[in-house]
This record gives structure tokens, sequence and C-alpha cells, in this order.
């Protein structure tokens, strides 16, 4: 009379033990699912700094030069196809704004223009150069920190998004110095004119990583 019971006993036990195992594996599958969505949609934006061919891809849709740095020139021009077709103008390319254009836009088709790798202004990696170049007569040691920092780029931004333009200013360092608003949005010669008046004041302190 034993023999049922433990038979009954063992088969709730098996099934009690793959419902445990399959719980975390339908859980992960799941939390996987979810990442590789909210990944692909990060990815699926390019804004001011981008580089790369998805840059050029969406340059060459909205006819503008096709240089692969997403500058002052390119965002204009998607803040003009965005008001046009009723999307929010804010000038960065998400993913409503590349359906809108027909494209597609992986990790590996973009990134961000970072100290030392950013395309110098009025080179062909650059969209931006409305301000004609600089004016302002900078020391040796100063170009050679500019193009250490950003490559002599303007408007370079880091990754993070803190550090920008041409001498990689974070915005508490570009106001002390007199700087406002964004500094990739001011010219050449005013971001010269604050990085000089800053090596005067405290020399190459500010860049402790291209000062060598």
């Amino acid at each position: 009379m034993q023999a049922p019971f433990w038979h009954v006993a063992r088969t709730l036990l098996v099934a009690a033990v793959m419902s445990m195992l399959a719980l975390p594996a339908g859980a992960a599958f799941a939390a996987s699912g979810g990442t590789e969505s909210s990944s692909k949609s990060e990815s699926q934006t390019l804004s001011l700094g981008s580089t790369g061919s998805a840059v050029k891809k969406l340059q060459r849709k909205l006819h503008v030069r096709t240089t692969g740095y997403f500058g002052n020139e390119t965002r204009n021009a998607v803040k003009h196809f965005q008001k046009r077709r009723g999307l929010e103008a804010d000038g960065v390319a998400g993913p409503a704004t590349l359906r809108a254009l027909g494209i597609r836009v992986s990790k590996s088709g973009s990134s961000y223009a970072t100290g030392g790798s950013a395309p110098s202004e009025g080179s062909s990696g650059s969209d931006d150069s409305s301000d004609g170049g600089s004016n302002v007569k900078l020391p040796p040691v100063l170009k050679r920190i500019a193009k250490c920092e950003s490559g002599g780029n303007p408007r370079a931004v880091s990754r993070s998004g803190k550090y920008r333009g041409k001498f990689q200013f974070d915005q508490a360092t570009w106001e002390s110095a007199g700087g406002t608003g964004d500094p990739i949005d001011a010219s050449e010669s005013k971001q010269d004119k604050i990085a000089l008046k800053l090596y005067k004041k405290r020399g190459t302190a500010p860049w402790p990583n291209c000062a060598g």
C-alpha cells in the first residue's frame, strides 16, 4: 500500500523541481529580451558629437555635407526636418526621426568624438566651420593641448558629454573664465580666448592629461 503514495510523491517532487528550474530560465530570457531592446533603442540615436557611417547616412538623407561628423550644420538640418514632419525639433536624430528618414542605425555605425580622436576644424571630418577658424594667436603649448584634447575640433564632445569643445572644457571651468552657454556653440576664437585666459591664470593645470 506504500508504493502508490511514494510514486505520487516522487512525481510531485520531480514536477516541482522542473518548475523551479524553468522559472529562472524564462526570467533570464525575458530579461535578456528587455536588455537587448533597451540597448537597441539606445543605439538608435545620433546627436551632436556623433561620428561614423551612420552620421554619413543621415547627412546624405538631409542633403548636407557628408563628413561623418554630427556638428551644428547637421543638427540644424535635423531640426528643420523635424519641424517639417511635426516631430520635436530638438536637433537629436532619435528613433522617431531616424524612422521618418528611413534610416536604421546600429552601435557599430556611430560613436562619439572624444579627446584626441575628433577631426580638426575645417577638415573633411567636421561639418561646422562657419566661424572661419580662429583669429587668436595661441602659444605652442596650448596648440599641443588642443590637439591632444580634441584633435583641434571645436565641436568635439566626450563620451560622457561632460567635456566639450576644442579644449574639452567642463561647464564649471568654462564659466569660471567668462564663457557662457555650451562651449561647443561658441566660435573657435571664443574657445581659444577662454583657453588662453585660463592658461595665463592657471598654467596647464586645467589640462592635466595633455600638459606633458
